[in-house]
């Protein structure tokens, strides 16, 4: 198996355990686990996934970070289209595998996690704020990605620090967009449940990648010898 190959399926196996457990957390036990419990749940599958597909292909699973690695020169032009390409595959077959869950119960299929704004989602922010705040918590979580991985010491602990982060910025996030910071994660239970989370998820496609590219400019700024 060639190299790119085991790092695109890499990312489509990190990318479909974010979604299915991530995601899966939110639609399935969300009212027991509370803000917080969903938001340890991404985390944790961040620090699982980092330990396991990060010595093959750094365990991006998520297309603002590989955006943010392509704009430090930490990943190719071919890579960098690789790894989308995966990581969307990826997000899309743990959503589905997430929706089959639901709807073998006879339960109607109505979350997913997908994310959202406006009234009646969440405390009903409004579309500016929320793009303003999905480029915020995806630039905390890509700048500490790039600080914690520009230095070769901070190998053993990074898995850590990323999966800590992304359950930090969930915290905020989740009770006003769902948080995205990942365009693949967004994508996936939009594309399945169609109707708003369709419309809506252009936000979380654009915003993410707004927000990494942010992090990758002042990471280069702050860090330039």
């Amino acid at each position: 198996m060639g190299a790119s190959l085991k790092k695109g399926l890499a990312e489509f196996i990190g990318t479909f355990v974010l979604v299915l457990f991530g995601c899966g957390s939110a639609a399935t036990a969300g009212g027991n686990l509370g803000n917080l419990g969903i938001a340890m749940a991404f985390g944790l599958s961040i620090v699982a996934m980092a330990y396991a597909i990060g010595p093959v292909s750094g365990c991006h699973i998520n297309p603002a970070v590989s955006l943010a690695m392509w704009m430090r020169r930490k990943l190719s032009g071919g890579d960098f289209l690789l790894y989308v390409l995966f990581q969307i595959a990826g997000g899309l077959a743990g959503a589905a595998v997430l929706y089959a869950i639901i709807d073998s119960t006879g339960a109607a299929v109505t979350g997913l996690g997908a994310n959202g704004f406006g009234e009646g989602y969440g405390i009903g922010i409004s579309l500016t704020m929320a793009i303003v705040v999905e480029i915020i918590l995806t630039f905390v979580f890509v700048y500490t990605i790039l600080g914690v991985t520009s230095e070769e010491g901070n190998g053993r602990i990074a898995g850590l620090v990323i999966g800590l982060t992304l359950a930090f910025v969930h915290i905020l996030g989740i009770a006003l967009t769902g948080t995205s910071v990942n365009p693949a994660r967004s994508l996936a239970p939009a594309v399945l449940l169609g109707g708003t989370a369709l419309e809506q998820v252009w936000v979380f496609l654009a915003a993410p990648l707004v927000g990494a590219a942010l992090a990758a400019v002042v990471h280069r700024a702050l860090n330039r010898k």
